[in-house]
């Protein structure tokens, strides 16, 4: 009888301890384990896109527009066809082949290239603007260009006397009432050609000169119109900018031989 007893007190105990044990298990699921892992692969593929994307943007944002693709884009342009550099077009509409009413371009001068990775900061820095160049490329709708408008039209608007300027240049004032509110018109004889001619706003002193403070525009191919700007800083080279400018249009249009060679 005692030895019963013991025995089942013995097994009352196991079962209470094998009650009051808690079982065992494994510390991580497999179900969450794979739940991590998919989250971690998830966090992956985002931070590589995020990274791409981050580099995409950045560089498109440091471009501001502009673009350093050197490939040519052919535009007709009126009776013209053209073949132009995208890093030379001003503005991404205008980066696309056929028919346009006009292009815009920047240059820097005097190498007369467009937007490069070595030259970036004359065109994103507006302290070093003076030294771009902006043309815009249209239809013609005059019949003369600013050289041919000086007898017909601008020696009747120019009033007092004529004044020496610089770099064998003349400067004569507009009349007020003839709409060109302070621009002044500078003229210099060319030889074999018609006289020279640009119009400007001077300003005060030099260290105020505009990155477009003069302009002149020129006839080029069958029926182009070229009207560019530069600063009055660069007065000094305008014979060598106005050739610059003819010679550039001329080497890309498709039709040079209504030009010359």
């Amino acid at each position: 009888m005692f030895f019963l007893r013991r025995a089942e007190t013995r097994r009352t105990a196991m079962s209470q301890a094998a009650q009051s044990t808690p079982d065992e298990q494994p510390l991580f699921s497999m179900g969450f384990l794979l739940r991590t892992m998919a989250v971690i692969a998830v966090l992956a593929v985002l931070t590589v896109a995020i990274c791409i994307a981050g580099r995409w943007f950045g560089r498109h944002i440091s471009l501001a527009g502009n673009t350093d693709n050197t490939t040519e884009i052919t535009l007709t342009i009126g009776r013209d066809t053209v073949k132009l550099p995208e890093n030379a077009i001003r503005f991404p509409s205008q980066r696309h082949e056929g028919a346009a009413e006009r292009v815009d371009l920047y240059l820097a001068w005097p190498d007369m290239r467009g937007y490069g990775k070595d030259n970036h900061l004359r065109f994103d820095d507006v302290a070093q603007s003076s030294g771009l160049i902006f043309l815009q490329i249209a239809q013609s709708t005059m019949s003369r260009d600013m050289s041919g408008r000086l007898e017909p039209i601008y020696s009747h608007l120019i009033e007092g006397p004529s004044q020496a300027f610089r770099d064998g240049l003349t400067l004569h004032r507009l009349r007020a009432d003839a709409g060109y509110g302070d621009e002044v018109l500078l003229t210099a004889p060319v030889k074999g050609g018609p006289d020279y001619v640009v119009r400007c706003i001077l300003p005060s002193t030099p260290d105020k000169a505009a990155s477009g403070d003069c302009q002149r525009d020129i006839k080029v191919g069958k029926d182009l119109s070229v009207l560019y700007r530069f600063s009055s800083s660069h007065l000094d080279d305008w014979e060598h900018i106005d050739a610059a400018i003819r010679t550039f249009v001329e080497a890309r249009l498709m039709n040079r031989s209504a030009t010359g060679p």
